[in-house]
């Protein structure tokens, strides 16, 4: 238990690969990186100020959110989150988990190029009453620079340009770049992404609380839940830190040659966390030709498709499963006169009692299979808990990755795409480039086919 954050990790199943003592004997590894971590001396350090979510987040700043998105709810009926990465993962995340249902609708764009998405997207925004939230430290990140000028376009028709004005948001850098410039200069209502802080690692800043407040989410209790994970993870001993175990543990098991995590949920409204872990781990660890492969399940539906391969294919991979103690509302199996489909043994049993055992029965099942497993459970599918947890991975992101040796912070490699989009694009500035990219374009490309 993290103090009086109400998450447990249950590290049981992963014997006999790892033991207590052998994550014990990490210690002195862990408090360096722990050290390192906490006093900006290891590698990224500039990129920090998501550890301490109070330094950026006022209860005055947090309070100018909520406020402005219960206005912002009179006014229109969808919020598009534009934005790719971190700009829209943590919102998206939230929003899909803890939304009520008939919620206020958050819509997203700009995490795509598909020509068919944004063409449905604008089709169906032709009668909604909508606004805009642009999330880009730059503004010219190309998939979110594309998709808010068609949707300013439209809005600005549906509304008019003063009117449109009053409903674009954007969250941005504070001082500089494209949309700092352009917000100013059109008079666009601004949230600010702080400097140290990485698009992965926001979802605490603007950039995800105010769509998740737009949703009518309890960011108060989200916010909560992450400054007291923060203040119980602020101690390297591993006795009293489920997050460094975790961290740890995937490290252990990766230099045993389990390179693949796979993150198991049982619970549909997880899918987004998992994306969002996915970014998280795989853009901060997936560097100098290391890191641990992240990859999800969904389970009941994936036991019927990924679980053969899991329960007796390569013995690479180790599971993280996500469990929800207690889920609300229930519905309870009935019981029929004539038991045709012969589930009257499971009469008066809630779904969610048969889905728990499902969960206890694959770990089983996967661990006898060589899978081994750890669990993190929450007590319920609520905003404070759910906070803890989206701090409980950044942390442990953040020793996990200096445990491996690479700097959790950066990403340089998502560039080369887009380098050689801009040149194949012409680019201005990118004319030199365009002349060798298109002559290794043309020299692969194509040259071995089969065609019906």
């Amino acid at each position: 238990m993290l103090n009086k954050v109400p998450i447990t990790l249950d590290y049981s199943y992963l014997l006999p690969e790892v033991t207590a003592e052998e994550i014990a004997s990490l210690q002195p590894d862990v408090t360096k990186m722990h050290d390192a971590l906490h006093m900006g001396t290891g590698l990224g350090s500039d990129y920090l100020g998501w550890m301490n979510p109070e330094s950026f987040m006022s209860p005055a700043t947090l309070q100018e959110i909520t406020d402005t998105a219960a206005r912002l709810r009179q006014e229109a009926e969808v919020m598009v989150v534009i934005g790719i990465g971190g700009s829209y993962l943590g919102a998206r995340t939230v929003i899909e988990a803890l939304a009520k249902p008939g919620a206020p609708q958050v819509w997203y764009a700009g995490h795509t190029l598909s020509d068919e998405y944004l063409a449905h997207l604008l089709t169906a925004l032709e009668h909604k009453r909508f606004c805009l939230n642009v999330v880009s430290k730059s503004g010219t990140t190309t998939e979110p620079a594309v998709a808010f000028r068609l949707l300013r376009n439209l809005l600005e028709r549906q509304v008019g340009k003063e009117k449109a004005r009053d409903l674009i948001f954007a969250t941005t850098d504070p001082n500089k770049g494209a949309l700092r410039a352009m917000a100013g200069r059109e008079g666009y209502r601004t949230f600010t992404i702080p400097a140290n802080v990485g698009g992965r690692y926001s979802v605490f800043t603007a950039v995800g609380l105010f769509p998740i407040a737009f949703a009518d989410v309890d960011v108060h209790g989200l916010f909560a839940g992450a400054v007291d994970c923060a203040r119980a993870t602020s101690s390297s001993d591993l006795a009293h830190n489920p997050a460094y175990v975790y961290a740890a543990a995937r490290n252990i098991l990766y230099r045993k040659g389990k390179t693949i995590e796979l993150l198991a949920s049982f619970e549909h409204r997880l899918h987004y966390l998992a994306e969002w872990w996915k970014q998280l781990y795989g853009e901060s660890e997936g560097k100098d030709l290391k890191g641990i492969f992240p990859a999800s399940v969904e389970f009941t539906t994936d036991l019927h498709s990924m679980g053969q391969w899991i329960q007796q294919g390569r013995r690479e991979i180790f599971e993280t499963f996500v469990n929800i103690a207690n889920v609300n509302p229930s519905v309870i199996i009935p019981e029929e006169l004539i038991d045709a489909d012969e589930l009257n043994y499971l009469r008066g049993l809630t779904v969610d009692a048969v889905n728990r055992r499902a969960y206890q029965g694959t770990a089983l099942a996967h661990r006898d299979g060589g899978v081994p497993s750890m669990t993190l459970t929450l007590p319920d599918l609520t905003a404070y808990p759910f906070g803890a947890l989206l701090y409980f991975f950044q942390k442990a992101c953040g020793i996990s990755g200096y445990l491996l040796g690479v700097n959790p912070f950066d990403q340089p490699g998502v560039e080369s795409y887009k380098n050689n989009m801009f040149a194949l694009l012409d680019k201005p500035g990118y004319q030199i480039e365009a002349v060798a990219v298109r002559a290794a374009v043309e020299a692969r490309q194509g040259r071995n086919t089969v065609t019906f």
